[in-house]
């Protein structure tokens, strides 16, 4: 086995929406940048992901330099969503937490209303430095995250995900595997590792920055969703509840908080600190 280093680096701009492949990405406080610094809101101000709506898989959003999207999907015109100046700020619900946020313009809102068939708005995050809080429980102080689930970074293993099409391959829903690693959305992806080491790390350094490892990623309904159709099936929450159901729910993956900035690329090294 190989000494282990960065496979791969994704960004998603737009919260829920495909991710985009990146060689290498600044690493900011509260995560990658341009990282899920704008999500969907239901008209109740609660975020609308693929849990709800598993065709937002199909819909991509570009990274303009000034942090603005360029939004497209299947059916619909490509739309450019500049970053809205400070202004009113409207409560976002993420998971029982009320963040502040800025709405996009009108348009943005019509257009994804469109896609979906949905009232919801685009709301963008302006000052992640000091919006939302990591989960008290897990933070350090002053930690901060964008609109991601949880925390700034996820990291998979492709080892730990081998593994696990090994255990898909040996149950009732086999057909549905392989599964590929993108219905994990992870930000980092790890090559040369055992399977499922990352279990037992607390710090890593990629390339030049060190993250400290909260804990590890219990896993959604989002998984079952193919990022490539938005269809849904019982894998991988089905082999996860039977083999990988530890404290944090049914676990792939690691939360990561950088504790230092800089940039990551593709084929640094990972060094497992703790």
């Amino acid at each position: 086995m190989g000494k282990p280093q960065l496979h791969s680096i994704h960004v998603h701009p737009v919260k829920a929406f495909r991710a985009l492949p990146r060689q290498e990405a600044v690493v900011e406080p509260w995560g990658l940048a341009g990282d899920r610094r704008w999500v969907l809101v239901d008209d109740g101000g609660k975020i609308v992901t693929q849990r709800q709506q598993p065709r937002l898989a199909l819909a991509a959003a570009g990274l303009l330099p000034d942090g603005g999207v360029r939004l497209s999907a299947p059916g619909a015109a490509p739309l450019t969503v500049p970053v809205p100046a400070p202004g009113d700020t409207v409560l976002v619900d993420v998971f029982g937490t009320k963040v502040e946020g800025v709405p996009g313009d009108p348009a943005a809102h019509a257009w994804c209303s469109a896609y979906l068939d949905a009232d919801v708005r685009l709301v963008h995050m302006d000052d992640p430095a000091s919006r939302r809080p990591v989960d008290p429980e897990y933070a350090l102080p002053g930690e901060t995250v964008s609109f991601a689930d949880g925390y700034p970074l996820l990291l998979a293993s492709a080892a730990s995900l081998d593994a696990l099409n090994s255990l898909i391959a040996e149950g009732p829903y086999a057909a549905e595997g392989p599964l590929p690693m993108n219905r994990f959305r992870p930000n980092v992806v790890v090559t040369g590792t055992d399977p499922w080491a990352e279990d037992g790390w607390s710090r890593v350094a990629i390339g030049e920055v060190t993250f400290r490892i909260p804990r590890a990623c219990g896993r959604c309904v989002v998984t079952t969703t193919d990022q490539g159709t938005a269809e849904r099936g019982r894998e991988p929450l089905h082999t996860l509840g039977r083999h990988r159901r530890l404290k944090d729910g049914l676990v792939f993956g690691q939360n990561l908080v950088p504790q230092s900035g800089g940039t990551i690329r593709v084929g640094d090294p990972v060094r497992v600190l703790a």
